[in-house]
């Protein structure tokens, strides 16, 4: 269903249509073979039947991204290309496409700053106005975020930092320094044999864009179905976020909730907050509204907030019970995620993107103060680092 699902192999028939497919990838194995008296043979390995080679008319495999497909009643194998063509023609797709489709790169600017660490944007919950280090601590900030995983990423390699072994941390579980909730969800695996897809690279067969705005039913096919807003990576600017925030146009309306709750209220609070979340999100499901934008941009000494991803999950699994999670996407706007991985578990949770403003004002008073390797800084470092 999505660009990067895989990998699979799908046999299907319903009794005049019998056929096979892999995903794009083309990682799981399939050979076949046509034989004189008729019959066609397709397995995972070579030799699964047996036929002497002056009976075999033709043979092949599986191939990434394409069709097998056998017509009983026409007694033919049918062509990959014809079946797309067939398939393609069918609705004008294309016009679908072209006519309603809205690209979020290629909305005008809007009147927000994209330089993060401004002043809130217009229908945002207001942030307090605390120091960057006041708020690195309240979202949990060491140094190793600073100087390795952030240091890396927005330096001169730009890239995600792995190790030999992987994770080799002890288990979340098992902390008493009260780790983040993306922590307890922690794979561990050697990095040097899984490398990080690379979705410049490899765009054949994956794409890092999604569709944000209400979903239709997927067995059904209508030019309504192509009414979405589509962004190009699940990372989000504060420009961009702001760009989503104030959309008006084509069938599509934000709006933002405010992932905070009373420091005073205690334990208690915590869930009452998440009560608050899931009701606001039913409230503007039912205000036609479908873009959710779950925040903590509010937090502060008064005001703590609710973890990211237990945010974005549990307002997810509130509308999946009450059979209205296709007619909204979920946007996160949060202080908290910093790394590769506590992004893939928001995504991974429900979230369409995410918006770290956090880690993006962290990048700026790095670049700042000369810290992030490989940049030249405007500025001298200070010695307070």
């Amino acid at each position: 269903m999505e660009p990067w699902d895989g990998p699979a192999a799908v046999a299907f028939c319903d009794g005049r249509l019998i056929g096979a497919t892999l995903d794009r990838n083309g990682l799981r194995p399939g050979r076949w073979q046509l034989t004189k008296d008729g019959y066609v043979v397709l397995a995972s390995e070579t030799g699964v039947m047996e036929a002497p080679a002056d009976q075999v008319v033709q043979k092949g495999r599986l191939q990434p991204g394409k069709l097998f497909l056998i017509d009983v009643e026409e007694g033919r194998i049918v062509d990959d290309g014809e079946i797309k063509h067939q398939v393609a023609t069918r609705k004008p797709y294309g016009d679908w496409y072209r006519d309603c489709v809205v690209q979020l790169d290629d909305m005008g600017a809007v009147a927000a700053a994209e330089r993060d660490g401004g002043p809130p944007p217009p229908g945002a919950p207001a942030r307090a106005g605390e120091p960057l280090r006041t708020r690195q601590r309240l979202f949990g900030y060491t140094l190793e975020d600073l100087r390795v995983t952030l240091a890396q990423m927005g330096g001169h390699s730009a890239a995600e930092p792995i190790g030999s072994m992987g994770n080799d941390f002890a288990l979340a579980v098992l902390s008493e320094r009260g780790p983040l909730l993306p922590s307890y969800f922690k794979q561990l695996f050697a990095q040097v044999t899984n490398p990080p897809i690379d979705p410049i690279r490899e765009q054949i067969v994956m794409s890092l864009s999604s569709a944000v705005g209400g979903e239709r039913n997927l067995l059904d096919e209508t030019e309504e179905h192509a009414h979405q807003l589509v962004i190009s990576q699940p990372l989000l600017s504060s420009g961009e976020l702001e760009k989503l925030r104030q959309v008006s146009q084509r069938m599509f309306s934000a709006c933002t909730l405010d992932a905070t709750w009373p420091v005073s209220e205690g334990p208690e609070g915590l869930a009452r907050a998440m009560e608050r979340l899931c009701a606001e999100a039913s409230a503007s499901i039912d205000s036609q509204e479908n873009i959710v934008i779950v925040s903590d941009r509010a937090a502060g000494p008064e005001r703590a907030p609710v973890p990211a991803l237990l945010a974005v999950a549990g307002v997810h699994h509130h509308l999946v019970r009450e059979g209205t999670r296709l007619k909204t996407s979920l946007i996160v706007e949060s202080g908290e995620p910093r790394d590769v991985h506590q992004i893939a578990c928001l995504i991974g949770y429900g979230a369409a993107a995410v918006n770290p403003y956090l880690a993006f004002e962290t990048l700026r008073d790095m670049f700042a103060n000369g810290y992030l390797p490989g940049s030249r800084a405007p500025t001298r470092p200070s010695a307070t680092w």
